[in-house]
């Protein structure tokens, strides 16, 4: 970008103006703090970025084109000029009319895309009237214990005319199988099907603990669903592969994007271990990040996972096809960030930090809603958390150009300092066997737990400030308004599977879900099997309990 005899000259002028205008102006009033930051990195943001801090910086091997390799400019060459992000609003509340409701009222908001959470029992493959399931019914998300449900959440919203996100891993074929099943009774035809499926457990045993069986089933479960769909459901994301979790229990930027990234390559590995070609489902792979309230670095970050996805894939796999080195991501603003003080605070951390997806090029977005500190959001803040992502689209200009932050000195540093971070730890979780090795042996998780815990440490010692938390506290009197999930939700959900077993023909499920233990036990393709068993009203639980008599279940602290 600049020849060696500029750069000198950048150099010289900056050194000489710290000695004659910095300097002096330091010595007099000071600065607000002996040094700057990133947000997690811990990496010192210098006072000012010049040329000489991306000197090594090759356009065109380094950045590119939108829609050309590296995709750090991003995947596609018209940005959002062509089509804006999908703003898909999380949504699942109780019971499955009341999801369909709120599916409605989004949609009739301007929504784009569905986000479907599901409740505690749902991801861990319990029935509502599983003594497992009490108290936890319809709490997090929407209660599917069978087709039945499924059908009534999608009641009057036509498949081929939707994208739906489902937030779901260990029975993620279920859910996914059920929904191929609802698209299958509306006659859609199975290639016209849109949405992903999070199906990502490795991060599970990382961050969040809602796995069922142990990884080498876990992995042949996922392996099967990327064979089925890459032949059925072409249109449909087959992994979300999930930083998300691992930001939110506190990792580095870094952090998040090495293990994400490892956890990608782990997939990538045993598909092709299970006789897969990376250029057929490697397409459907997507991904899931966390946009945090640090604008540049969370831009940075984004950039650096696209251009680091790109190179493993071409250095390690050998892909071919330009959309199996296309980082696709869903992007959700920082759950953790928000605050049950001064709650309307939060609309603007959200606020932000959907910028900073947005300008890091994401292909979809969930903004938060302001009370999710406290409980189910509202109507009127999931409205404005809407709202959030429309006005950033329609009148702050942030969409329309691409990759409007690229060439700026900070930006295309700190970017480089994340990739390179990223890279430096991926070769160290390689060293030490892989993902599935270091997640065994808690590598990872310790890592970490160090970062949380100094966080937590600089909070608590004032030296890092969360406006109305541990500075700019008011007195706050009155209750909020709180979404609440009705204690009748899950007699009423026990009601209606019980209901469904009644009406059912027992001996056709039986049938099915033989032939499934069958298909388990040998090495045939399940996800046939398992649509088949959910198309006569075998439940979530039913299915699942197949499988774990086949695969077992999974012990924390056991040999993965």
């Amino acid at each position: 970008m600049f020849d060696p005899d500029e750069l000198a000259q950048i150099r010289e002028s900056k050194a000489q103006w710290e000695e004659d205008d910095v300097q002096p102006t330091v010595d007099r009033f000071g600065e607000r703090k002996e040094t700057f930051t990133t947000d997690t990195e811990g990496h010192e943001v210098d006072r000012l970025y010049t040329p000489a801090d991306v000197a090594d910086l090759d356009y065109e091997e380094d950045l590119g084109f939108p829609g050309q390799e590296p995709y750090t400019r991003g995947v596609y060459p018209t940005g959002y000029r062509g089509r804006l992000w999908t703003m898909r609003q999380y949504a699942g509340m109780g019971t499955a009319t009341e999801t369909n409701e709120r599916f409605n009222y989004l949609l009739d908001q301007g929504q784009t895309g569905l986000s479907m959470a599901f409740d505690l029992p749902t991801q861990m493959g319990y029935d509502s009237d599983h003594a497992m399931a009490a108290g936890e019914v319809g709490k997090t998300g929407v209660a599917i214990d069978s087709l039945d449900d499924m059908e009534t959440v999608f009641d009057g919203i036509p498949l081929d005319e939707v994208s739906t996100s489902m937030t779901i891993n260990a029975p993620a074929s279920v859910l996914l199988a059920m929904y191929i099943a609802v698209g299958d009774k509306q006659g859609v035809d199975r290639e016209e099907l849109r949405g992903t499926i999070q199906n990502d457990v490795l991060k599970e045993y990382i961050a969040r603990n809602t796995f069922i069986y142990p990884p080498e089933p876990s992995m042949r479960l996922i392996t099967d669903i990327f064979e089925f769909c890459a032949a059925e459901t072409p249109s449909f994301n087959t992994i979300s592969i999930s930083g998300y979790h691992i930001r939110e229990a506190g990792s580095t930027a870094a952090q998040e994007i090495a293990f994400t990234l490892g956890d990608g390559i782990e997939y990538v590995e045993a598909a092709i271990e299970a006789g897969l070609d990376v250029d057929e489902f490697a397409p459907q792979l997507s991904f899931f990040f966390a946009s945090y309230n640090n604008i540049f670095e969370e831009v940075a970050k984004f950039r650096a996972a696209r251009r680091l996805w790109a190179k493993i894939m071409d250095e390690r796999f050998d892909a071919n096809n330009p959309k199996s080195k296309q980082l696709k991501f869903h992007t959700q603003t920082a759950g953790s960030t928000l605050t049950a003080q001064q709650i309307e605070n939060n609309v603007v951390r959200v606020s932000y930090q959907a910028l900073a997806a947005v300008l890091g090029g994401t292909q979809s977005l969930h903004t938060n809603g302001k009370d999710e500190a406290i409980g189910l959001p509202t109507e009127q803040s999931v409205r404005t958390a809407l709202r959030t992502q429309q006005i950033l689209a329609h009148e702050s200009g942030a969409a329309d150009t691409i990759d409007p932050l690229a060439g700026s000195y900070y930006v295309e540093s700190l970017t480089d300092e994340l990739e390179a971070e990223a890279r430096e730890l991926i070769e160290e979780v390689d060293e030490r066997g892989g993902m599935r090795r270091s997640i065994e042996e808690q590598w990872v998780q310790r890592q970490i737990q160090d970062v949380a815990f100094e966080r937590q440490r600089e909070q608590e010692d004032g030296e890092r400030i969360i406006v109305g938390v541990n500075e700019y506290q008011v007195e706050e009197e009155g209750e909020q308004d709180i979404e609440e999930v009705d204690e009748a939700v899950e007699q009423a959900q026990k009601d209606n599977v019980a209901t469904v077993r009644e009406e059912r023909d027992d001996e056709e499920v039986e049938a099915r879900l033989d032939a499934l233990r069958g298909a388990a036990e040998g090495d045939e393709n399940i996800m046939p099997y398992i649509i088949d068993a959910v198309k006569v009203y075998a439940t979530t639980g039913e299915v699942c309990d197949v499988l774990r008599d086949v695969f077992g279940e999974y012990q924390p602290g056991s040999s993965m």
